[in-house]
C-alpha cells in the first residue's frame, strides 16, 4: 500500500478553499455520551482569544499558518460574531494580486450608491472612478484625493455602524488597495473599526499588517492535536491510525480528511501499514518536487527513509553529493537544515510522497545503504528488518536487543515496533520465541499507551500459545489493556485462573488484577484489600518480588481508603529493599502511594515533589499510563495549593494524553472539572464534570464516578444551587460509605457536604456528618479536615441562629488554615466569615474578612472564587452607601465606557492592574488599553491624577446666575 504524502508553500487556490469546510465538523453519536452539536474541532482556545481581542474598542485580529489550516473557517466563525456591524469582506487570490484596486472594489461591492452619494462631489467622482461604477475619470492627478475619499467613506460607514473588514489571503491583496487601507488605518483612531485578516508569513515568519488599524493581535492557527484528528475523521480508525494521519498530515485539517477519504477507499490491514496516498495530495505533492534533479531525488528518498538524517549520514550512504542535493532542495522550500546538519522536510507529507513515489528496488537500496550506515544499533535493526526476506533467527535476535536499547531509552512504541518485527522474522521451528516475542511487544505497547494495539497482538499470542504461563501472561495483557474500564473484560479472569491452575507465580499477578477489579467494578475496598494482600502472599511464597511490591502498594493504599491502623506498616514493606527499578516509577507503585500518603497528612510540598519526580522518571521511560496518571494527580495538588493557573495546565496535559492514547479519560476530565472551578470558568468546569461521569459510566468505574458526581456538587454549591449541592453529595457519600472509606481525607468531599446540607436547612443532618467526620479527622490527625469542619460547623451555627459562634468558628477555621499550603481552602473560610459578617450587618468585619478572601484567590488566580468574593464586596458597598447620602459619579467620568468607569473607579481604590483584570476576568493587556483610552478622555497623564478625578465628590450643575449680577 502507497505511503502518503504533501506540501506546506504555494500551492493550487482550490486546496485552501476546500480546507474551508475541514475543520467545522458534526460529532458523531456516541452510546452513552452526549451529543455537542456542530463545533471547530480543537479551536475554542484560539476562538476565546480572537474574540476576547475582537471584544475591545478597535484593532485587528491577524490569523497566521500554512495553508489548509482553517484559517478561512476561523474567520467565517468569527465574522458571524459581528452581527450588528457592517461587514466588509475580500478574498483575493495569487493570479489577482496585480490587478490594481481589486481589493477595494471586493471589500466595497456591497456598499451602494446611496453611500457613495454622501460624499463631496469631487470625492465621489474619484472613488467612482477606482471602484470601476462607471463615469469619467477625475481631473485631479495624484494619490490625496483617492485616499480621503476613502477615509471619508470610512467615516460615513462607522457613522452608521461599526464597521468589520474581513480579508482572507491577505498576502494577495493588491498594492494599490493595501496603500488605500493603510492610509485609512494610520487615521482610525476613534472609529469603530476592526479588522479579521488570515495572511501566510513568509519563511522567516514575517507578514504585512500595515494595511490594518491597530493595535494588532498576531494568532498563528495551530495544527490539530491526534485526538483532533481522530474526532476529524469521526472517531472511526483505531487510535494508531489516527496517529498516523496525524503525523503525516502534520496536523493540517485539510491534509487530515483527504487521508482519511484515502483511508475509507481502502482501509489498512494492520495499523502499521503505509497510508493510503489520495491523487489530490499527490499531484500537489508532485508539483513540489517536479523540478528536482533525479540525484536530489534520490537524496531525498535517503534522507525519508532515516530516522534523524544529516548530510553526514547521506553521503556516509553513498550519497556523494548529499550537499548539492541538498541545497537544490532548501532553494525549492522542500526541506531546511538544522542544528547539527539535520535535514528537516518542510512538511511529513513531503518525505511520505518521496518515499511512496520511489520503486520498491529504490526503497530497498536506500534501506540497505542506511542498514550499513547507521551507528543506532535500533536504526540498524530496523532498516535490516525492511530488507530481510523472511525467518532469520539471527535477525530476530538483533531485533530483541534493539528492542531492549528502546525500552532502555524511553521509547516503548519503539520497541513494540520493533519485538513485532522480531516476532515475524523468528523461524518457525521457534514457536516459543515467536510467543514470548509477541507478548513483550504487547506489554511495550501498553506501556506506549496504544491500548487497542497491545490487545491485538495478546490476542494473537494467545490462539498460539498452549503452556499456561504464557497464557497467563497473555490474559494478563489483554487485562492490562483495559485501562479503567475492567468491567468489559469479566470473561477473562476465569479463563486466567484456569489455565494458572494452583501455581502461586500465575496465581499472584491475577489477585493483583482481581484487587483492582473488585474495587473499580465492585464497588469493595475490602474484597479489593483481600485479594492484594492475598496476591502479596503468593508472590511471595513464588519470589515474584516486582508483583509483592504492586500487591503491597495495592494494599496500603487500601488500607489508608479504610482507615485501617496497619497502612503505614504496609506501605513501609512495599518500601524496603529489595527494589524493582520499573514498579517504582509505576503509577501503581510503592513511590506514588508514598505521594498518597503525604496528601493525606496534609504535607503538599512533599506530596508535589515526588509527583514531580516520579513525572521526571516516566516520561524517560515512555511510561504514557503512568504519566497521565501523575499529571492529573498533580493538577489536584496543584489546586490545593491555589496555583489554580498552573492546575489547568497540568489537567489540560493528562486530557491531550488520555485521549491521544486511548486511555481512560474519566480521572482527567475529573482533574480538568476541578481545575476549572478553581481556576478557570464555571460553563467549562460543569462540562468537564458531566465528561467525566459520562467516561466513568462508560468504563464501569466505580472508584472514579463518585468523584465525578462529588466535582459536580462542589460546581453547584459554588453556584449556590445548595440543594442540587447536597442531593449530588448525598449520593457520593452513600458509594464511598459503602466502599468502606475511613480517612475522610481520601476523597475530601465531606466540608463541601456539610456546607450544602446547612445553606439548605438541613442541621441536623449537617451536624451528624460534622461530628462523625471531626471523629475520625482527630484520630487520623487530619488537621486540615478539622479546619474545614469548623467551617462547615460555623453555617450551621449560623442557620441555628447563633451569629457570635458561627463568626468564632468561622474565624477559628480561616486562621488555621493559614498554618496549613491548602490555599484555596483558607479563602473559602475568609469568604464564609465575610458572609457571616454581612448577614449581621457588619460592614467593617465583612470588609476585612472579604479583603483577606480576595488576596488569597487572587495570589492564587482562583477566578471563580475571586468573582464571588468581589459580589460580596459589592453588598458590603451597598451597606455602606445605605448609611452615607447618596452621592452621583464625577461629571468628568461620565464620557467613559461602562469598562473604563470600572477601571478607573479601581484605580481610585488602589487597585493594581493584575488585580484590576483579576476582579473584572479581562487581561492585563485589556486593562492597559482600557488606562489609555481614559487617559485620553479625561486630559489626565498618571493613576495619581485619575484617582484624584475619580474621587472628587460630585457637585451638581447650578443655575446660571441671573443676568445682570
Amino acid at each position: 500500500m502507497d505511503r502518503a504524502a504533501g506540501p506546506t508553500g504555494g500551492y493550487a487556490k482550490d486546496a485552501e478553499r476546500a480546507a474551508t469546510e475541514a475543520l467545522v465538523v458534526v460529532e458523531p453519536v456516541v452510546p452513552g455520551r452526549t451529543r455537542r452539536g456542530a463545533g471547530i474541532v480543537g479551536m475554542s482556545g484560539l476562538l476565546s482569544e480572537a474574540r476576547e481581542h475582537l471584544a475591545r474598542d478597535d484593532g485587528t485580529v491577524v490569523l497566521t499558518g500554512p495553508p489548509g489550516i482553517g484559517k478561512s473557517t476561523l474567520l467565517e466563525r468569527l465574522a458571524g460574531d459581528h452581527t450588528g456591524h457592517t461587514v466588509l469582506r475580500c478574498a483575493p487570490a495569487e493570479s489577482e494580486s496585480q490587478l490594481p484596486f481589486l481589493g477595494l472594489i471586493d471589500l466595497l461591492s456591497t456598499t451602494g450608491d446611496d453611500v457613495l452619494d454622501l460624499l463631496p462631489g469631487h470625492q465621489r467622482a474619484v472613488l467612482r472612478s477606482a471602484l470601476l461604477r462607471g463615469g469619467d475619470p477625475p481631473p485631479e492627478r495624484g494619490p490625496l484625493p483617492l485616499r480621503l475619499a476613502v477615509l471619508d467613506l470610512f467615516r460615513v460607514l462607522c457613522a452608521r455602524s461599526p464597521v468589520l473588514l474581513v480579508i482572507d489571503d491577505a498576502q494577495w491583496l493588491d498594492g494599490p488597495s493595501a496603500e488605500l487601507l493603510a492610509f485609512v488605518a494610520r487615521r482610525a483612531a476613534g472609529l469603530p473599526l476592526r479588522a479579521l485578516v488570515a495572511v501566510r508569513v513568509d519563511q522567516r515568519g514575517r507578514y504585512d499588517a500595515s494595511f490594518c488599524p491597530g493595535p494588532v493581535h498576531a494568532i498563528n492557527v495551530p495544527g490539530l492535536t491526534v485526538a483532533e484528528v481522530s474526532q476529524l475523521l469521526g472517531d472511526r480508525w483505531p487510535r494508531p491510525v489516527a496517529a498516523r494521519v496525524h503525523e503525516v498530515s502534520g496536523g493540517n485539517p485539510f491534509f487530515a480528511l483527504e487521508l482519511g477519504r484515502a483511508l475509507a477507499e481502502s482501509p489498512p490491514e494492520s495499523t502499521d501499514d503505509d497510508l493510503p496516498l489520495p491523487d489530490s495530495l499527490r499531484d500537489l505533492m508532485l508539483d513540489r518536487l517536479g523540478t528536482l534533479p533525479e540525484d536530489a531525488r534520490r537524496t531525498l528518498l535517503t534522507a525519508s527513509a532515516a530516522a534523524r538524517p544529516t548530510l553526514r549520514l547521506l553521503r556516509a550512504a553513498g550519497r556523494d553529493g548529499a550537499d548539492e542535493d541538498v541545497a537544490a532542495a532548501v532553494r525549492d522550500g522542500i526541506v531546511e537544515i538544522g542544528s547539527g546538519e539535520v535535514v528537516r522536510f518542510t512538511h511529513p507529507l513531503l518525505a511520505a510522497v518521496v518515499y511512496a513515489e520511489a520503486d520498491p528496488g529504490e526503497r530497498h537500496a536506500a534501506h540497505a545503504a542506511l542498514a550499513g550506515a547507521v551507528t543506532d544499533p535500533v536504526e540498524r535493526a530496523r532498516h535490516r528488518a525492511l530488507i530481510a526476506p523472511g525467518p532469520d533467527a539471527e535477525l530476530a535476535t538483533a531485533l530483541d536487543e534493539a528492542a531492549v536499547a528502546a525500552r532502555r531509552r524511553g521509547a516503548p512504541a519503539e520497541a513494540c515496533r520493533l519485538g513485532r518485527l522480531a516476532a515475524e522474522h523468528t523461524p518457525p521451528d521457534d514457536p516459543g520465541g515467536f510467543v514470548n516475542r509477541l507478548l513483550t511487544a504487547s506489554e511495550d505497547a501498553i506501556a506506549a499507551g496504544d491500548l487497542p494495539e497491545a490487545r491485538r497482538i495478546a490476542h494473537e499470542a494467545l490462539a498460539v500459545a498452549s503452556e499456561p504461563a504464557p497464557r497467563v501472561r497473555g490474559w494478563l495483557a489483554v487485562i492490562d489493556s483495559a485501562g479503567q474500564a475492567l468491567a468489559e473484560f469479566g470473561d477473562i479472569f476465569p479463563r486466567a485462573l484456569a489455565d494458572a491452575g494452583d501455581d502461586p507465580a500465575l496465581l499472584a499477578p491475577l489477585h493483583y488484577r482481581l484487587a483492582w477489579r473488585a474495587w473499580l467494578v465492585e464497588g469493595s475496598a475490602f474484597e479489593a484489600h483481600e485479594h492484594a494482600a492475598r496476591s502479596a502472599e503468593l508472590a511471595a511464597r513464588a519470589g515474584d518480588r516486582r508483583t509483592e511490591i504492586l500487591a503491597l502498594a495495592k494494599q496500603a493504599h487500601l488500607a489508608f481508603f479504610l482507615g485501617r491502623p496497619d497502612a503505614e506498616r504496609t506501605l513501609a514493606r512495599a518500601l524496603s529493599s529489595p527494589q524493582d527499578p520499573r514498579v517504582m516509577v509505576d503509577h501503581n507503585g510503592p513511590a506514588f502511594q508514598r505521594y498518597r500518603h503525604h496528601l493525606l497528612a496534609d504535607r503538599l510540598e512533599e506530596a508535589r515533589a515526588e509527583l514531580r519526580s516520579l513525572i521526571y522518571l516516566v516520561r524517560r521511560r515512555g511510561a504514557v499510563e503512568s504519566l497521565c496518571h501523575c499529571l492529573h494527580n498533580l493538577a489536584r495538588v496543584e489546586v490545593h495549593r491555589g496555583r489554580c493557573d498552573r492546575a489547568l495546565d497540568v489537567a489540560r496535559q493528562s486530557l491531550r494524553l488520555a485521549e491521544d492514547s486511548d486511555l481512560s479519560q474519566g480521572p482527567s476530565w475529573f482533574s480538568l472539572a476541578l481545575a476549572e472551578a478553581a481556576g478557570g470558568d464555571a460553563e467549562r468546569a460543569a462540562d468537564a464534570a458531566r465528561r467525566a461521569e459520562q467516561h466513568s459510566a462508560d468504563d464501569g468505574d466505580l472508584l472514579f464516578l463518585p468523584q465525578a458526581w462529588f466535582v459536580a456538587g462542589h460546581i453547584h454549591l459554588m453556584a449556590g444551587r445548595n440543594e442540587a449541592a447536597a442531593a449530588l453529595l448525598r449520593r457520593v457519600r452513600r458509594s464511598e460509605e459503602a466502599q468502606g472509606l475511613g480517612d475522610p481525607a481520601m476523597r475530601r468531599w465531606h466540608g463541601d457536604l456539610a456546607e450544602a446540607l446547612a445553606l439548605s436547612g438541613n442541621l441536623d443532618e449537617a451536624a451528624e456528618l460534622i461530628d462523625e467526620t471531626r471523629a475520625r479527622a482527630t484520630r487520623l490527625e487530619r488537621r486540615v479536615m478539622l479546619a474545614v469542619m469548623d467551617r462547615a460547623a460555623a453555617l450551621v451555627a449560623s442557620g441555628r441562629g447563633d451569629g457570635s459562634t458561627a463568626a468564632a468558628l468561622a474565624r477559628r477555621s480561616a486562621t488555621a488554615l493559614a498554618e496549613q499550603p491548602f490555599r484555596l481552602e483558607e479563602g473559602r473560610s475568609w469568604l464564609v466569615l465575610g458572609r457571616l459578617r454581612l448577614g449581621q450587618n457588619d460592614a467593617p468585619g465583612a470588609r476585612s474578612a472579604l479583603r483577606e478572601a480576595r488576596r488569597v484567590f487572587a495570589h492564587a488566580h482562583a477566578r471563580p472564587w475571586l468573582a464571588l468574593v468581589t459580589a460580596e464586596l459589592d453588598r458590603v458597598r451597598d451597606l455602606d452607601r445605605a448609611a452615607q447620602a447618596p452621592s452621583a459619579p464625577p461629571a468628568a467620568l461620565g464620557v467613559l465606557s461602562a469598562m473604563e468607569a470600572k477601571v478607573a473607579g479601581l484605580v481610585a481604590e488602589g487597585a493594581t492592574n493584575r488585580e484590576i483584570a483579576a476582579r473584572l476576568f479581562i487581561s492585563v493587556k485589556t486593562v492597559e488599553a482600557a488606562l489609555t483610552r481614559t487617559y485620553r478622555k479625561l486630559g489626565v497623564r498618571s493613576r495619581v491624577d485619575l484617582a484624584r478625578l475619580a474621587s472628587a465628590p460630585h457637585r451638581p450643575p447650578q443655575d446660571p446666575p441671573p443676568s445682570g449680577s
